[in-house]
């Protein structure tokens, strides 16, 4: 049996890690790369950089920030955000990341996921999902893209399976309507999409506590548990979730270092 991942995100904007509620109203959150550093020591089993302005702004990553990052985090680093090509994909990994993330990208080029499974293995594809609620979707959740600004009428089911088929050895999902709220992961969502696929999801969006992480793992088969907030601003840290954890029979890495 794994053990289940505690993944801190550094959602990054302008070169510094932020964070809101849905993604607007950003609250500068501290340096990446500091932070990085930091919750690598802390007991992180992966840390995952997202430049959530790229996309829109239609430029590339920071490669250089992301190099640094990787320079000083000793744990897997997944780096996402403007990646549209092999070329992004190849910039990224030789700067220092074990994964990428593509998200908008994947949903307008979906060709772009099989491909890039094939040059560079599937264990290095993470899907990002941004899910929003939908009623008029078969699953009742619609794909977003552009950091949720933009609906696609794709149904958040269909396309995590066509993701899967096509080579994303790794699903990131994140509930839209959750994200930044502290009011729990939607556990609605994750059960539907890790229930459906043969590969980890890793549930985002919502979490406000321990208890939060420890629920959407029993409750909706989360592989992983990402959060920002109440990492960044100290309401809750990495030891205190995989105690937690730990204390509720999920199988954790260093849960008393």
């Amino acid at each position: 049996m794994l053990s289940t991942r505690v993944i801190p995100c550094l959602d990054v904007h302008n070169g510094r890690t932020v964070k809101g509620i849905n993604f607007i109203n950003l609250k500068d959150a501290g340096d990446p790369v500091e932070q990085a550093k930091k919750y690598s020591c802390l007991g992180a089993d992966e840390i995952c950089f997202l430049d959530i302005s790229a996309t829109n702004e239609k430029r590339k990553a920071m490669f250089n920030v992301i190099s640094k990052t990787a320079e000083l985090c000793f744990v897997p680093l997944t780096a996402g955000g403007g990646v549209n090509s092999l070329d992004d994909f190849r910039k990224l990994l030789n700067s220092g990341a074990d994964k990428v993330s593509i998200n908008s990208a994947a949903v307008y080029n979906p060709t772009l996921i099989r491909e890039s499974s094939e040059k560079f293995g599937n264990q290095c594809v993470v899907l990002a999902i941004d899910a929003i609620e939908n009623k008029i979707m078969p699953s009742g959740y619609e794909v977003t893209t552009h950091g949720g600004r933009k609906k696609t009428n794709i149904d958040v089911l269909r396309w995590a399976i066509k993701g899967v088929k096509n080579g994303a050895g790794e699903i990131l999902l994140t509930s839209m309507n959750s994200d930044g709220t502290k009011k729990g992961y939607n556990l609605k969502l994750t059960k539907l999409i890790s229930e459906n696929v043969n590969v980890p999801v890793i549930a985002s969006g919502g979490a406000g506590s321990p208890k939060d992480m420890v629920e959407v793992i029993l409750k909706a088969g989360a592989s992983a548990v990402l959060a920002a907030s109440i990492f960044h601003y100290g309401v809750h840290s990495i030891f205190s979730v995989k105690k937690e954890m730990f204390k509720n029979g999920i199988k954790v890495r260093n849960h008393e270092d």
